[in-house]
């Protein structure tokens, strides 16, 4: 059996087509994955024995320099179709399947490619917020707010799906020409398809949507990682009592460029030290005393197991990997799906749900006074022996069994 794994955007998009792809190729699949031309995404496929085929620009030089220019989104979401229809087509002749997930543009050349070859595609997302649902509302674009006068959630996700058509509509029909293929009415119906997989943990993540749409949650795909610790990682943690794990994954925290500085305060005023992520914001301690260890990729499931909580942006791989840890966190969300995992994260009882994007000390020691208390330890143990760890292989199977 051939797969084809496609996706555009941060480290959450690729790694769990990793995990994936190496799910996969364990029931004898062969598997390949086109994801953005990054250096730290290669070298993450290369490392379960995937070959990548890399496509578009650098996906961490997009998520840098995108929110400053969102009139250009368009032009961006353009690029990144176009990519899609030069690469995929040669990489996707003669699989099985193709399965797409990642950014809104990219997903709907991926799901227009393998209609052009002629094999069936499946989407998938990674939260369900870009699922339309009667319960909550849809994501909004840059440049185009959600009225706030608009209380009636079916209405947002009408004005959602006008949205979409406006931003990628004519790039992807444009391109759908070139191949001969038929105009597509609406985008997001394109992308989402009559049966979307969730790939989520349906404790952290319980489905709550449209009942029309037939939604296949298979669990979190999560990479396994039997990486040691680095040595001087190790001898840190082991100097003292559990630190505060500060990181905030891909995102370049435009809106809070000081955050470092106040998680990092805010540690020391609890007596506490910190182990700092560097990220894609290139997060760094403050300054040169002993209390603070910087990191840069490391396993996070082994560190986390080690720390006393976890501050983080709230995206879907960290609050997941953070509450199979069993760690309490603080979730301070950028954007996206991010306040969704925050107030998940919250309603849990396994963390707290910071309020906005820029954190400071004041707002911080609130949150860290609510989670290092034995209670909310407690709960994130007890919340930790009820999230599956065997998505991956539910999706694999399932791939395998249906277009095997």
């Amino acid at each position: 059996m051939r797969v084809v794994l496609s996706t555009y955007g941060s480290r959450g998009d690729v790694q769990p087509m990793a995990a994936l792809a190496l799910a996969l190729r364990e029931l004898g699949a062969q598997v390949r994955v086109c994801a953005p031309a990054d250096e730290e995404f290669a070298q993450l496929l290369a490392g379960v024995g995937v070959p990548m085929v890399p496509f578009g620009p650098s996906a961490r030089v997009l998520t840098r320099t995108a929110p400053r220019s969102p009139e250009g989104l368009p032009q961006r979401a353009a690029a990144l179709i176009a990519g899609q229809f030069e690469v995929l087509p040669a990489v996707a002749e003669g699989a099985d399947v193709l399965v797409a997930t990642g950014m809104t543009p990219a997903a709907a050349g991926a799901r227009s490619v393998a209609e052009k070859v002629g094999i069936p595609s499946v989407s998938v997302t990674f939260q369900q917020v870009t699922l339309p649902s009667p319960v909550r509302p849809p994501l909004a674009y840059p440049g185009r707010p959600l009225p706030p006068e608009v209380t009636d959630n079916r209405v947002l996700w009408d004005l959602d799906a006008r949205n979409v058509d406006a931003l990628f509509g004519e790039a992807l029909n444009t391109n759908r020409a070139a191949l001969g293929l038929p105009p597509v009415d609406h985008v997001r119906d394109h992308v989402v398809g009559d049966r979307p997989w969730l790939a989520t943990d349906p404790v952290l993540d319980p489905w709550q949507g449209e009942p029309d749409l037939d939604v296949v949650q298979t669990g979190a795909w999560l990479l396994p990682d039997e990486r040691p610790l680095p040595a001087g990682l190790s001898a840190f943690l082991d100097a003292g009592e559990p630190p505060v794990y500060v990181g905030f994954g891909s995102m370049p925290l435009h809106a809070s460029p000081d955050a470092a500085e106040a998680v990092v305060e805010a540690v020391r005023a609890q007596g506490r030290r910190a182990v700092v992520a560097r990220g894609w914001a290139d997060l760094a301690p403050i300054d040169d005393l002993a209390d603070c260890f910087a990191v840069g990729e490391v396993n996070q499931r082994a560190l986390f197991g080690r720390v006393a909580a976890v501050v983080h942006h709230g995206g879907a791989g960290t609050t997941t990997t953070a509450a199979r840890a069993g760690v309490p966190q603080v979730v301070v969300p950028q954007l996206a799906d991010q306040p969704y995992w925050a107030s998940r994260v919250a309603e849990l009882g396994i963390g707290v749900a910071h309020d906005g994007p820029v954190p400071s000390v004041e707002s911080l020691s609130v949150a860290f006074k609510a989670v290092l208390n034995p209670e909310v330890r407690a709960r994130a143990a007890a919340v930790a022996g009820t999230v599956r760890a065997d998505g991956a292989e539910v999706a694999a199977k399932l791939l395998t069994d249906t277009f095997g």
